[in-house]
C-alpha cells in the first residue's frame, strides 16, 4: 500500500484525509492517508519516522503534505523544489521519488486560483486584485495569481516593509507577465478591486477586517482563505459592501486536487468532492 499523510501541529482538525481517502476512491487508487501529529523543531525527524513505519509495515511512504508549522521545514530538506515553491519559500507538498529524493511543491496558491475561476466562475486574467496580508499564506498565493494574468495586484500588510520584500521577490515574475505589483499599508490602500483576498490570519482571530470597504468594487469577489466559522466575520463583511463572498473551502479541496495529481499523476474530480464537502458540512457532519 502507498502511504501518505498530513504532517503538523496541530493537525487534528485536518479534513485532507477525508478529502484525499474520497479521491482515492473516486479515482481508483490504492493509497491510504492519514494525520501525523509532529513535536514542534522535529519535523525531519517525523519526516523519517513515517517513512520507516511505512517500510516497516511493508508498505511505502510516497509523500505528505505539510501545514503549520513546518511549511519552512519542509523547503529546506527537499532536493528538488517547484518554482512557485521557490518563490514562496514555503512547501506544503512532498512526494517522495524512488531514488531516495525529495520533490517539493507549493499547492495552495494554484488550488486558490482554480477555485476562483473554475468553481465560482471568476476569470483574473486582466483584472486588479488586492492581496492582504505579507506572511506564509500570502506568500504561497502570488506568484499563481500572477500567473493566472491579474493585471495589477496590490499586496497590502500591516508592516509595510514585510508587504515590500515579497513584492520584490515576485518582481520578475510579475514583469515576465506584464503585470503591475504594488506594496502598500493597510489603511493607504489606493483605489477599488475586482478580487479582495484576505490572508490574514484576522479572521482566524476574530478581528476586524484590516481594510476599508472602499477597496471593495460594486460585485467584486471577496475571498477569505478560512472556511466555517472563522471566515463568517469578512463574508458578512464583503456581502453588507455588495460584493460577493467566498469562503477558503474550495482552495483546501482544490490544493488537494494539485497535491493528489503531483504524486498519482491523476486529476481528482474537485468539483465534486467540493459539492459533497459543502453539504456535509451544511448538514453538520
Amino acid at each position: 500500500m502507498d502511504q501518505y499523510c498530513v504532517m503538523g501541529n496541530p493537525v487534528e482538525h485536518s479534513r485532507s484525509p477525508r478529502i484525499h481517502a474520497r479521491f482515492a476512491e473516486l479515482c481508483s487508487q490504492p493509497m491510504a492517508y492519514g494525520r501525523r501529529l509532529v513535536p514542534i523543531g522535529a519535523f525531519a525527524e517525523g519526516l523519517a519516522a513515517f517513512r520507516s513505519e511505512a517500510a516497516a509495515q511493508g508498505d511505502t511512504a510516497r509523500g505528505c503534505n505539510v501545514t503549520v508549522p513546518f511549511k519552512f521545514d519542509a523547503a529546506s530538506l527537499a532536493q528538488h523544489t517547484s518554482e512557485r515553491a521557490t518563490l514562496a519559500q514555503a512547501v506544503n507538498t512532498l512526494r517522495f521519488e524512488a531514488d531516495g529524493s525529495i520533490h517539493a511543491d507549493n499547492t495552495d496558491g494554484i488550488g486558490l486560483v482554480n477555485d476562483i475561476v473554475r468553481n465560482a466562475g471568476v476569470p483574473l486574467a486582466g483584472r486588479s486584485l488586492l492581496l492582504i496580508g505579507a506572511g506564509g499564506a500570502a506568500a504561497g498565493v502570488l506568484g499563481p495569481l500572477l500567473d493566472a494574468g491579474a493585471a495589477r495586484i496590490v499586496v497590502a500588510n500591516r508592516t509595510l516593509d514585510k508587504a515590500i520584500a515579497l513584492v520584490q521577490r515576485h518582481a520578475a515574475l510579475a514583469l515576465r507577465h506584464g503585470a503591475t505589483l504594488e506594496a502598500w499599508a493597510l489603511d493607504e490602500v489606493p483605489g477599488a478591486f475586482d478580487v479582495v483576498i484576505n490572508a490574514t490570519a484576522s479572521s482566524l482571530a476574530g478581528d476586524a477586517v484590516p481594510v476599508s470597504a472602499q477597496v471593495l468594487r460594486p460585485g467584486a469577489l471577496a475571498v477569505d482563505m478560512m472556511y466555517g466559522p472563522a471566515a463568517a466575520g469578512f463574508m458578512a463583511w464583503a456581502e453588507a459592501h455588495g460584493a460577493v463572498a467566498r469562503d477558503g473551502l474550495g482552495m483546501l479541496v482544490e490544493q488537494a486536487a494539485e497535491a493528489f495529481e503531483f504524486w498519482r499523476g491523476v486529476r481528482p474530480p474537485s468539483a465534486q468532492v467540493l459539492a459533497e464537502l459543502r453539504a456535509s458540512l451544511a448538514a453538520g457532519a
